[in-house]
């Protein structure tokens, strides 16, 4: 197979999916190796990242995807008479970063990480298709774990978990003042 025909088996294989394909099936399907294929991916990756394509191709952890262009997700809701997804309340977006950067957790922890009952807004997430149960817990009463799919990747734009922006350094515990609390004891023994 010379190089265009590589291209355009590994569009074909990605336009009739319509889902994520993983490298590993693409392979063993042009019975090629590992390293030739990556490399097309990559140029072909690189070839639809122009802006004025309409679809573009995507990395999702091991897999990879065709999927729209969002500059041209207007024209496609019009044409599939489709309406824009609701954009997700701060209460989701707070579940969705705790599931995210800590999965595979259970609801209780996501509650006890923000002090109220989440199970309305994680049953949404699940809906969305951007949480999914992962598993039980070995504790008594085996609760679920939930983590994130590969829609979600898709819906924030990122390849893997690890492109995830990293969270924000906590700041070292300072009483008033910027003292520490140890200051402050020294400070009522001279009183």
């Amino acid at each position: 197979m010379n190089k265009d025909e590589i291209f355009g088996a590994i569009e074909a294989i990605l336009f009739a999916s319509g889902t994520p394909v993983e490298v590993d099936r693409i392979v063993r399907a042009l019975e090629l190796d590992t390293a030739t294929v990556t490399k097309c991916i990559d140029e072909l990756i690189e070839e639809y990242k122009k802006p004025e394509k309409g679809i573009k191709i995507i990395r999702l952890n091991k897999n990879i995807q065709m999927c729209t262009n969002k500059e041209y997700g207007l024209y496609v809701r019009k044409v599939m008479d489709m309406k824009k997804n609701t954009p997700l309340s701060q209460a989701a977006m707070e579940v969705l970063a705790i599931v995210a950067y800590n999965q595979p957790v259970t609801k209780a922890f996501v509650e006890q990480v923000r002090g109220v009952d989440c199970s309305g807004v994680m049953g949404s997430l699940c809906v969305k298709g951007l949480v999914e149960e992962k598993g039980r817990l070995e504790l008594p009463g085996r609760p679920l774990l939930y983590g994130t799919t590969d829609h979600f990747l898709r819906c924030f734009s990122i390849e893997s978990l690890e492109g995830l922006p990293p969270l924000p350094e906590k700041p070292e515990d300072k009483a008033d003042g910027g003292e520490s609390a140890e200051e402050n004891e020294g400070d009522k023994d001279k009183e």
